[in-house]
């Protein structure tokens, strides 16, 4: 027998013998020994601690969150009456029956939904194509153009939002039309350019072409991904006969679900409570998305009580109005929760 088994075995026995003796001793001196000592007294503070950080941080997250919910249901009395905080003494569901009637919710929830479900497919299959070739291929000037990617990060929205507006706004791609007007010297050509206001082109080009909204953060979260992944996977595939395309699609993506529908939830949350490209690019006569439900149903401030208590109640509807937007976005949440995790957790694995 060996050093290290002759000490393994004294260590068990030894193990025995206390717990033997521990057993041995009486209930009382038992619970003395365990529960007045330093180590459980720092443990119930290390508890304690915990406890109250996390109600803490509990209550301040998801305070606002009651606190609007209650406010959805309160009457107009409820807030003109000076001994009702947060418990609603009427409650009612009119303001929820105004919102989807009057400020027509379900229309704006399938607008919405389609525009969103259009601009993340978009964006998920571009950022994946585009992240894959960034960190698996080695190119002249790659580098640069990556950090043209990471500069879209950096540079504010509003700064090119006039320039966004005119490009799309008199839409020639390449400048065709310009090129032709100049040519032959006519000027009736700048009537043919292509007027994408109101409508769901301006966001679909930006989607596929992988400058919409927050395309450089998900081309950088795909890169860090796809350079965790095994080169040897994919030179398996070369030997087989497989091309780049056929090894990305057969191999690359199967394995990239997880990350790629995480790039999907983001896209999708973002564009469905985006509402800077959407107040940019449509007015009031085009298509009616969600963000545009924010505003008080006129059947809400007839009565006496709501035109006393007018800017509490009024803003507890535009309270209400949010609550209906981020609501579908929690399903949404809980049908994509295991892979949103799984996604987070391998995106910084790098190689």
């Amino acid at each position: 027998m060996n050093t290290d088994q002759t000490a393994t075995k004294v260590k068990r026995e030894s193990k025995n013998k206390i717990r033997v003796e521990f057993k041995r001793t009486s209930l009382l001196k038992r619970l003395r020994i365990k529960y007045l000592s330093v180590f459980f007294l720092q443990k119930v503070i290390f508890v304690i601690f915990r406890l109250v950080l996390l109600v803490g941080v509990s209550y301040v997250v998801l305070f606002p969150f009651f606190a609007k919910i209650t406010g959805s249901i309160m009457s107009p009395e409820d807030f003109i009456d000076s001994t009702v905080k947060m418990v609603p003494r009427a409650p009612t569901l009119n303001t929820y029956n105004a919102i989807i009637i009057e400020n027509d919710y379900y229309k704006a929830l399938t607008s919405t939904a389609v525009l969103s479900m259009l601009c993340a497919v978009s964006q998920m299959f571009i950022c994946t194509l585009v992240g894959y070739g960034f960190s698996k291929f080695k190119f002249k000037g790659s580098n640069f153009m990556f950090m043209l990617v990471i500069f879209t990060m950096i540079v504010p929205h509003q700064t090119l939002q006039f320039s966004m507006f005119m490009r799309f706004r008199y839409f020639d791609f390449l400048n065709i039309y310009e090129t032709i007007r100049r040519i032959m010297g006519v000027t009736v050509m700048k009537d043919l350019k292509i007027n994408f206001i109101n409508s769901y082109w301006p966001l679909a080009l930006m989607s596929l072409s992988g400058l919409a909204f927050k395309n450089g953060l998900y081309i950088y979260i795909m890169r860090q991904f796809f350079k965790g992944v095994p080169d040897e996977l994919e030179e398996a595939a070369y030997v087989d006969g497989g091309g780049v395309f056929r090894t990305f699609f057969t191999i690359i993506l199967p394995n990239s679900i997880p990350m790629m529908v995480t790039i999907f939830l983001f896209a999708f949350t973002w564009q469905w409570t985006d509402e800077f490209y959407v107040n940019l690019f449509t007015t009031d006569t085009g298509p009616y998305l969600l963000p545009k439900i924010v505003k008080i149903p006129r059947t809400l401030t007839q009565s006496q009580a709501a035109i006393a208590a007018s800017t509490m109640y009024q803003s507890a509807i535009r309270n209400t109005c949010g609550l209906l937007i981020i609501a579908p976005l929690i399903v949404v949440y809980l049908v994509g929760q295991r892979f949103l995790i799984q996604g987070i957790e391998r995106t910084g694995v790098t190689g």
